[in-house]
């Protein structure tokens, strides 16, 4: 019996190392060889590989302003969060190795998704400083986006709350890690009562349990 097959957290962990691998991969080519803001048409103007830096959580949303926090206390708190959060995600994802269902599958895409990220936010703010439009440094790094679909862009009416009468581009920027995580989420949330049917079962009962037949 090999190593995976007797620790399943094992086989988990290694799904989430290679998301973590083909995330970077790809993030470090962008980086390398295309300037910010450049595009690179796939599918016509439809896809199209954007560079853009994202220096704040998934959809571009960040912590500056909040309580009168600024933009260096924002990102840093952002990625002190993120690291809090991976510790919880990764207990959990221990927590349900041995459910056989996707459901330890769709944590280990999770983790991988968060890991990815925050290796962004941690270190390329250091390893890039010769780089970067920004100032950076340890844990001030920015998250590297690449992927575009050009679905809807536009004025928002003005009746939508909070965001209406702005331009607004319906598909936001994402990078293998975001897809990762945004798509188990969804997933999870779609298929909860199969995934999580695991809770609902009895414990079998031991034969010290069953009473004899007459």
């Amino acid at each position: 019996m090999s190593l995976l097959s007797r620790k399943p957290l094992l086989r988990y962990l290694l799904i989430a190392l290679c998301v973590v691998l083909i995330d970077q991969a790809v993030k470090l080519a962008v980086k390398l060889n295309m300037g910010l803001g450049e595009e690179i048409p796939v599918i016509g103007q439809t896809f199209v590989i954007h560079f853009i830096e994202n220096p704040g959580a998934a959809f571009g949303l960040t912590l500056s302003g909040i309580f009168g926090l600024g933009d260096e206390i924002g990102k840093l708190l952002l990625t002190l969060f993120s690291f809090v959060l991976l510790a919880v995600i990764f207990v959990y994802l221990r927590s349900v190795a041995h459910v056989r269902t996707a459901l330890p599958v769709l944590m280990a895409l999770v983790l991988g998704g968060a890991v990815g990220n925050l290796i962004d936010r941690t270190f390329y703010g250091l390893w890039f400083a010769h780089l970067n439009d920004y100032e950076g440094g340890l844990l001030h790094g920015r998250v590297v986006d690449m992927f575009y679909f050009d679905i809807w862009k536009g004025m928002l009416p003005e009746w939508i709350p909070l965001i209406g009468g702005q331009y607004y581009a319906f598909w936001p920027i994402f990078n293998v890690a975001d897809a990762c995580i945004s798509c188990s989420i969804v997933a999870i949330i779609v298929f909860q009562r199969r995934l999580f049917a695991h809770h609902t079962l009895a414990p079998a009962a031991s034969p010290a349990e069953v009473s004899p037949q007459s």
